[in-house]
């Protein structure tokens, strides 16, 4: 059975989503603090992870980077609706995707089914090796040099994406269809806030080399080492 964590304090709102949940099949752990959630993850083994933004002591974002420390599990981030930096923030921190609150339960579970179902494709998939770049699906791994590569669900699978194809320039509209499982919003720029973090934690590939390279009006290209442009 798929283990979920959510980590809200709003008892009233974890109760509905809870009741909902467990019904369409998922074993569900509430904790209303994010102190103990995020000790919680530290114990024990989840599939997907739920976090609310705003929490006392511990708000969510602060849960996130401590807990990016050491683990790479999916994360939905429950977000008041209109606060578009905590959304910003929380793609740039390993977030994986992002709701607005008051949610429907039925709309969180979709996505929740979206994202696993993404990771399990991707753990059947083939790997790739490209130059110094090695990427396991089965493990969602990804290495350069022989150094792990610390990346988040939703960058993986980016990552693997455009590497599928590389050499070809890959639509924005198809990234957030195929690697987030969501249509492309009209001013969404969630794909960019991860292409950036995918390039930081790649690093510079050698002088005159591009690992990604944008197209303008067309999307993204994984370019190394098959050369490319700025």
């Amino acid at each position: 059975m798929i283990r979920l964590l959510l980590i809200d304090d709003d008892v009233t709102l974890t109760t509905l989503l809870a009741e909902y949940l467990q019904k369409d099949g998922f074993h569900l752990t509430v904790i209303n603090d994010g102190i103990i959630g995020l000790r919680s993850c530290q114990q024990q083994q989840f599939d997907l992870i739920i976090l609310d933004v705003m929490m006392p002591q511990l708000d969510g974002i602060s849960v996130l980077k401590q807990l990016r420390h050491f683990s790479n599990v999916p994360v939905i981030m429950l977000t008041a609706r209109g606060e578009d930096l905590d959304k910003v923030i929380g793609l740039e921190l390993g977030a994986d995707d992002y709701i607005a609150k008051p949610c429907l339960p039925r709309e969180l579970s979709a996505r929740i089914k979206a994202i696993l179902r993404r990771v399990q494709q991707n753990n059947s998939q083939t790997e790739l090796k490209l130059g110094a770049l090695h990427i396991k699906p089965v493990n969602r791994s990804v290495s350069l040099h022989q150094q792990i590569i610390e990346l988040t669900g939703a960058e993986f699978n980016i990552l693997y994406l455009l590497t599928q194809y590389a050499g070809t320039i890959v639509s924005k509209a198809e990234l957030s269809q195929q690697a987030l499982g969501k249509p492309l919003g009209s001013y969404d720029r969630n794909i960019d806030v991860h292409i950036s973090h995918i390039r930081q934690k790649l690093g510079k590939p050698p002088a005159g080399q591009q690992w990604i390279t944008s197209v303008r009006g067309k999307g993204y290209q994984f370019t190394y080492p098959f050369g490319g442009g700025a």
